[in-house]
């Protein structure tokens, strides 16, 4: 049997995967600057030619990297509710909730999160470049309309606020929140990272429920 071009895809996507993860993987734990391409491909077990057969450029994997991370988290989170059996706080609290499931499961997201956002000023990364990225950030975005959208019939959640406002302050507070206590840039106060996030959870749902 010869080879196929099915199978030559499948390869290939294989050899993509690997890359992501272990481009993933070396990113978060060494920072972005710290890691070239060459280690990239010797984690993923390809030679570098691979890489840049899959990435033009350091700059087009890290986006692809950052875009992957993201929305394999999303799509895992999003498949642990039934959104149409959900009133629009219950929503808009488990968006919040997401948030501290991030700190508590998935702290090399945060992390890499932080080492991407340095890389991404640091190099001047173009809007064209982080389209990708911007892609995800706009599906998401998608989401929370359905959580204000259900706002609007049931008025459980207020609506006299912006639905860009509501969405881009809550993601904001509490990624750079759970991001700090993620890469240690905290004042150590004694007290339970989780329980201040409840804390700036609870603050929030009180000033956007009806």
């Amino acid at each position: 049997m010869g080879f196929t071009p099915e199978m030559y895809e499948e390869r290939k996507a294989a050899s993509r995967q690997r890359i992501l993860e272990s481009g993933f993987r070396v990113f978060s734990e060494k920072t972005i600057d710290a890691v070239n391409m060459t280690e990239v491909a010797k984690a993923a077990g390809v030679g570098v030619a691979t890489v840049y057969r899959h990435f033009d450029s350091k700059t087009e994997l890290v986006v692809a990297v950052s875009t992957w991370v993201w929305e394999r988290f999303l799509r895992k989170n999003q498949s642990r509710i039934d959104t149409d059996k959900m009133t629009a706080v219950e929503f808009f609290e488990f968006y919040l909730d997401s948030f501290i499931t991030l700190y508590r499961d998935h702290r090399d997201i945060l992390r890499f999160n932080q080492f991407f956002n340095v890389y991404v000023q640091r190099e001047d990364v173009t809007l064209e470049q982080l389209a990708p990225f911007s892609g995800m950030v706009d599906d998401l975005m998608k989401r929370f309309h359905i959580c204000y959208e259900k706002a609007m019939v049931d008025h459980t959640l207020r609506t006299d606020i912006p639905e860009r406002e509501m969405f881009s302050k809550t993601l904001h507070l509490m990624l750079a929140v759970v991001t700090r206590y993620a890469v240690g840039l905290v004042y150590d106060t004694g007290i339970d990272p989780e329980e201040e996030l409840l804390f700036e959870k609870e603050l929030l749902l009180r000033a956007y429920r009806a």
